[in-house]
């Protein structure tokens, strides 16, 4: 397995209780690298969302006591509490520092085909060291292949020799300096630039531009007092107000095309498709524009991958966010993440691709579906089964703009993220989402 986040530990539990031995490989020095990233943020989903079933069984068993289960968690918070006690159940089976180069399979390139089931993958870690595995779950995520600021897709010219900071800096904390009475422009209509908005309205004597390509915030202000988190409801609320004091200035339609440094700060010019401009002078850029999947280290397996969304064929059509919010996608699991190369499946969201409709709950099932596939049990991993509360701004009514795009959805295990405010206002607040 790949992955020591949520939905990588969960699967490592569902392999334990089925008595499957496996080795879980997690890049950065910690378990949750990705979480840590945004410690500080406290998430939308309490933590009876956050869980997963076969994890909370195990822990319960060593003497683990659950957390609240109406709080909402910080992410450091969930990896204290959750994570790391799990991480620890299964000792030296989660090897940390383990960065996989490439994936292949053992004598086999991508091309031939005779006998290629039956030959062990070959997982090439950076380090050079090889190892062999009848299976591999990836559970990497997507948080280190943010989407460029371009609104093309591609950079924006100039963007590689600008300094432009990715989604939930810590605005309120360790990176307080870096905004605090500066001019910032957050770009993306997601709930992470939602956060990252409210706690730069934290700050006196600081400027604040928020820029998205759409006509207007709806999308981002979501369902307020409709929403069955309280949390996120409230966070498109305060959002909304700040606009509409002046305390954030919004600009809509606004495709960004080109950055620059002038003597004034950093330029940054839109160029709607019709050619239109604006133009913005700022101090400090945060992209909240969302993650994309990187299968380059699978570039030797057999993968059917969606041409549009990156997802497995199959799955694209239930994860459509041109049809689907994140409370629409329907249940899935080991059929619709199945790729021409047998045993191998990217789960989490990865599995999703560019869609930002992911949420951890949803990980959770997949990698039950997952495992229960790879231990022969097909008429358990065929039984797929999800039940997600009803929210405001997980509706699938497009037309009035209630879908949003989850704030780190495509990097962080699934979640949308809620500000980070001081614990004494906080009386219950990615990785959450609507589910966890």
């Amino acid at each position: 397995m790949i992955g020591a986040g949520p939905v990588g530990l969960a699967a490592a539990a569902h392999l334990t209780e089925r008595g499957l031995d496996f080795l879980l490989l997690e890049a950065g020095h910690q378990v949750g690298a990705s979480v840590a990233q945004w410690g500080h943020v406290r998430v939308f989903s309490p933590w009876k969302y956050n869980i997963d079933t076969a994890a909370r069984r195990l822990l319960e068993a060593d003497g683990w006591t659950a957390p609240d289960a109406d709080w909402l968690p910080t992410g450091a918070e969930l990896i204290d509490d959750y994570l790391a006690p799990l991480a620890e159940l299964f000792g030296d089976k989660v090897r940390l520092g383990s960065k996989v180069a490439a994936i292949s399979r053992l004598g086999y390139d991508r091309v031939r085909t005779n006998g290629r089931e039956d030959a062990p993958f070959l997982i090439r870690l950076d380090s050079g060291e090889e190892l062999h595995a009848r299976a591999i779950v990836d559970a990497s995520g997507t948080y280190t292949t943010p989407n460029v600021l371009g609104a093309s897709g591609l950079p924006a010219h100039g963007e590689p020799g600008v300094d432009v900071d990715h989604a939930l800096p810590d605005v309120l904390g360790a990176d307080r300096d870096r905004y605090a009475g500066r001019h910032t422009l957050v770009v993306g209509a997601g709930h992470s630039a939602a956060t990252t908005l409210l706690a730069l309205a934290q700050l006196e004597d600081t400027r604040i531009t928020w820029a998205i390509r759409a006509g207007s915030a709806g999308r981002t202000y979501g369902g307020g007092d409709a929403d069955a988190l309280p949390a996120r409801g409230a966070l498109g609320t305060r959002l909304r107000a700040h606009v509409d004091s002046g305390r954030i200035r919004l600009l809509t339609g606004f495709f960004t095309h080109t950055v620059r440094r002038n003597g004034d700060g950093v330029e940054v010019i839109s160029r709607d498709p019709s050619g239109h401009e604006q133009t913005v002078t700022v101090d400090q850029i945060v992209s909240a524009t969302g993650y994309r999947p990187d299968h380059s280290m699978a570039s030797e397996l057999r993968l059917d991958l969606d041409p549009v969304l990156g997802s497995t064929r199959a799955l694209a059509p239930l994860i459509d966010p041109n049809q689907h919010s994140c409370g629409t996608v329907p249940p899935h699991g080991v059929d619709e993440l199945a790729h021409p190369e047998p045993g191998y499946y990217a789960v989490g969201v990865k599995s999703y691709g560019r869609a930002p409709t992911f949420l951890m709950a949803t990980g959770y099932e997949q990698v039950r579906s997952v495992v229960a596939a790879i231990a022969g049990d097909w008429e358990a991993a065929r039984d797929v089964r999800l039940d997600l509360p009803e929210t405001g701004v997980c509706s699938s009514n497009l037309a009035e703009a209630q879908e949003q795009r989850i704030g780190l959805a495509t990097g962080i295990s699934g979640g949308l993220l809620a500000t980070p405010l001081p614990l004494a206002t906080v009386s219950a607040s990615d990785g959450g989402g609507c589910c966890g």
